[in-house]
């Protein structure tokens, strides 16, 4: 299953509270036991826009610049991003951070967060679509699209338009499916009329396969479950130093990281959740916003 459907479904449960940590005072205080000859990231080995075999995510790239910060080799542990990821990669111990996981995440502690998005909206650029609430009256008759049993769905629910939406499958074999490419197909292709989809997957494609698309971020409607979500990187509890040592090299390439989420056309949303407009897909493929 794509990281992208993986990280759908922990991201609307990265909305609830963190679980305790339940380990005692010495094992805190125990040693670290971090490679440092190498830095060894858990990743999907088919997973753009964030990370593939080939190293042409920008989890990648990131995992680059970090490695060469602490002049580290960096390595990889691939495993599909499906039930067990961190249990059999991090935690396992068979490397030491992942790129990519919502900051707050129950399965692991988190670095400060690198960027800020959420989910969007996606119409036809010609279609002048400017909804961003699914109350919307120029919705009413739209056909929807969305990937199953991501947080969406909820609002779907909430204005009976389940109806009129065509779900996409959430678990399957990313060496051949992209449930997510195929929903912004069928949009541009009019099979349907609006694609609901997390951010930085809406973005990604629109840029790189210069679709006629745009897209808004989703509004919650204020009672509705959690929509966006900070990202951040994923370390073993109980290893602070490690988590430091990943923050400050962080810190000291925000440019480089911010251009490279840039130049893969990932839409962010500022410190107040407001949407940060030079980032929104459509703005620079050539589409109207």
């Amino acid at each position: 299953m794509k990281l992208f459907n993986r990280r759908a479904s922990r991201l609307a449960l990265a909305a609830l509270l963190p679980l305790a940590l339940t380990c005692t005072q010495a094992l805190a205080q125990t040693a670290e036991l971090v490679s440092r000859t190498e830095l060894r990231v858990c990743a999907d080995p088919s997973d753009l826009p964030y990370s593939n075999q080939k190293q042409e995510g920008f989890e990648n790239k990131i995992a680059a610049i970090i490695g060469q910060d602490l002049k580290l080799p960096v390595s990889y542990v691939w495993f599909p991003q499906v039930m067990g990821f961190v249990r059999n990669t991090l935690r396992a111990r068979q490397c030491d951070l992942v790129m990519g996981t919502a900051a707050g995440d129950a399965l692991m502690d988190s670095t400060t967060a690198y960027y800020h998005s959420g989910y969007m909206i996606v119409t036809r650029a010609d279609a002048r679509i400017a909804a961003v609430s699914l109350g919307d009256p120029s919705l009413a008759d739209k056909r929807f699209g969305i990937v199953a049993a991501t947080p969406p769905t909820d609002l779907l629910l909430r204005h009976k338009l389940m109806d009129r939406t065509t779900s996409y499958s959430l678990a399957v074999d990313t060496r051949y499916e992209s449930p997510a490419r195929s929903m912004l197909q069928d949009l541009v292709d009019h099979k349907i009329d609006v694609a609901l989809l997390w951010g930085p997957i809406a973005g990604y494609y629109i840029k790189h396969d210069k679709l006629p698309l745009k897209a808004a971020f989703l509004d919650p409607e204020g009672e509705g479950g959690r929509l966006d979500f900070r990202i951040a990187m994923g370390v073993r509890a109980n290893e602070p130093e490690w988590r430091r040592t990943v923050d400050q090299a962080l810190q000291r390439h925000r440019a480089e990281v911010d251009k490279l989420l840039a130049d893969y056309g990932i839409p962010l949303l500022d410190e107040q959740n407001k949407p940060i407009a030079a980032s929104l897909p459509g703005a620079t493929s050539g589409a109207k916003p």
